[in-house]
């Protein structure tokens, strides 16, 4: 496989998509990799399998419509392998693999069987000391946007997945780009005060659009950056109650086609406003896990 990836929006011609299936019973409060599944288990209402199933399945159909090659990773048993983007990315004709949390390293193996089909030389594995999801690694064009968090108690925070090792690692692969790394807010127990990843908080859209919410980011000047970026009137913003519903984490297919969830009402009206043709899905269940259409998918060929 020859994959190519340039940025966040050219039209997707091959991805994978996660599987909910034998996601297995609902996790100890303990084992949570985040808050909002914390919340969620404590509640009573964590996601059931049957419904989470429904609702890739529906992304699935979509991605199908568009003539978008779909792979799935192999099913594993009782096993939670919904977000295809925390274990690998791409970046131009390089997946690198995900130094992820060590509780998930069978989810690599399950997708295995697609990265195999690409050259050795183009399949990336960084040095132990890098930490990285892809969820915090945005190509867009001549730079590499990344969510990083760099303080001294970076090894408190499960909810800090990237590290500034791995940042310095992908500027060192691809020096021709500019890698612009962002602080993220980080907590282990309030999910409405907490970017799990870069996606959580800001994705470009379109050719010169983004959606956005100021306190993902530790340092104000840095959203600025991305305010001035892609300049105020082409921006998004987002509120905390809809960073915490995941709306920024919404899926392009092309330019012009966006799969949003379907409860996103302000989001979608402004997309239509602004021209795209926006997919409707249901996937409020698996929002449950601080986690949504982005998350769940991982490209592999744009064009």
């Amino acid at each position: 496989m020859k994959l190519n990836i340039q940025n966040e929006t050219s039209r997707l011609r091959a991805v994978i998509l996660g599987t909910a299936e034998s996601n297995g019973p609902t996790p100890k409060v303990e084992d949570c990799y985040d808050p909002k599944s914390r919340l969620h288990v404590l509640a009573g209402t964590y996601p059931k399998e049957e419904d989470m199933v429904k609702e890739m399945e529906a992304v699935a159909e979509v991605l199908k419509k568009y003539d978008v090659t779909v792979y799935r990773p192999e099913v594993l048993e009782n096993y939670n392998q919904i977000f295809a983007r925390d274990i690998s990315f791409v970046i131009e004709d390089k997946i690198i693999i995900a130094n992820i949390l060590p509780d998930r390293k069978f989810e690599v193996e399950a997708t295995e069987y697609v990265w195999s089909t690409v050259a050795k030389e183009k399949r990336i594995i960084l040095p132990d000391e890098c930490h990285v999801e892809g969820g915090d690694v945005m190509p867009w064009n001549e730079y590499i946007f990344i969510g990083t968090y760099t303080g001294e108690d970076y090894p408190d925070y499960i909810t800090a997945r990237t590290n500034i090792h791995a940042v310095k690692a992908i500027q060192d692969l691809f020096p021709h780009k500019k890698v612009k790394a962002f602080e993220l807010r980080k907590s282990n127990t309030d999910p409405k005060e907490n970017a799990l990843h870069l996606d959580c908080c800001f994705q470009p859209i379109g050719k010169d659009k983004a959606i956005i919410h100021k306190n993902g980011f530790l340092v104000e000047e840095e959203y600025q950056w991305l305010v001035d970026f892609f300049g105020k009137d082409n921006v998004f913003e987002i509120t905390k109650d809809e960073m915490y519903d995941m709306n920024s984490n919404i899926f392009s297919i092309s330019e012009a086609v966006i799969i949003s969830e379907q409860n996103f009402t302000r989001l979608n009206t402004w997309l239509r406003e602004q021209g795209f043709t926006v997919e409707e899905v249901p996937y409020a269940e698996i929002a449950k896990q601080e986690g949504l259409l982005r998350c769940s998918t991982m490209p592999l060929i744009r064009e």
